[in-house]
């Protein structure tokens, strides 16, 4: 018999001998991270607007209950990955993006008191400020940006800056985002993936999304319209973020959880 084959019979008795296996999440609790898609469902002021249209929905012929609807999105609305070739031309796409990206360690970084301004980009000295407290970003680690706009959802003026659709209402937009420096220093640190609770990686004036270019260069997907925060530690949690696996996708809707130990 093959080692390997050995080794998976030998792991298999030992847990048969000692009983059913014990419950890795048991000592902490989950916090969802992800905003329902519905008609309230904020997205892009160029992007269609979310459609959930039902094909039977009611009692069949047969006397049980049926239901059945299309879904229609963009890939860029409500909480959703931005896969690197979305700013990135030859970049990896949303069926692609290596679940090492997608699953591990948070940092949490609060800039919920500068991001009272609506146009704050995310400094260098927000990352230091947060380093020196909680200790180095380490390669891997998900990176969460904790602006606290999420409590605006789904008010699209407080938390867009404007309720206007269409290109026009592109120069209206206003919420915090990363700079250059930050995107820059996070490729430095071999950071796994990027979040915010923001419509963008790029603040909501950006005319060059600098920050999306960045990273999406270095092969980093970005996590957009994160929800609510507030419970999550500056580190120990761990991030489950999975989108939709669409081939060739330049992104997908994403459900994010976190695993809060106790």
């Amino acid at each position: 018999m093959h080692r390997a084959a050995i080794l998976a019979a030998s792991l298999t008795l030992a847990a048969c001998a000692s009983g059913p296996p014990a419950d890795p999440f048991a000592a902490g609790r989950w916090v969802d991270l992800t905003h329902s898609l519905g008609d309230d469902t904020l997205f892009w002021p160029t992007a269609d607007p979310f459609r959930h249209e039902p094909v039977s929905v009611g009692r069949t012929p047969g006397g049980w209950y049926y239901s059945a609807y299309n879904v229609e999105t963009s890939e860029h609305g409500g909480t959703h990955m931005d896969a690197p070739i979305h700013f990135h031309e030859g970049g990896i796409t949303a069926d692609r993006v290596p679940l090492e990206r997608l699953v591990g360690p948070a940092a949490v970084i609060d800039v919920r008191e500068a991001s009272r301004d609506p146009d704050y980009r995310f400094s260098t000295a927000d990352i230091a400020r947060w380093e020196k407290k909680h200790g180095r970003l380490h390669p891997g680690t998900i990176v969460l940006f904790d602006t606290g706009r999420a409590s605006l959802w789904p008010d699209a003026v407080r938390y867009l800056g404007t309720a206007e659709r269409g290109e026009a209402a592109v120069a209206k937009l206003h919420f915090p985002g990363l700079s250059e420096d930050v995107a820059h220093l996070l490729v430095t640190r071999g950071v796994a993936a990027i979040g915010l609770d923001t419509p963008s990686l790029d603040y909501g004036q950006s005319k060059d999304f600098i920050a999306h270019r960045i990273l999406s260069a270095a092969g980093i997907p970005g996590f957009e319209n994160v929800g609510d925060m507030s419970a999550l530690p500056a580190r120990g949690a761990t991030i489950v973020a999975l989108p939709a696996k669409i081939a060739e996708g330049s992104g997908a809707p994403l459900r994010i959880i976190a695993f809060v130990p106790r």
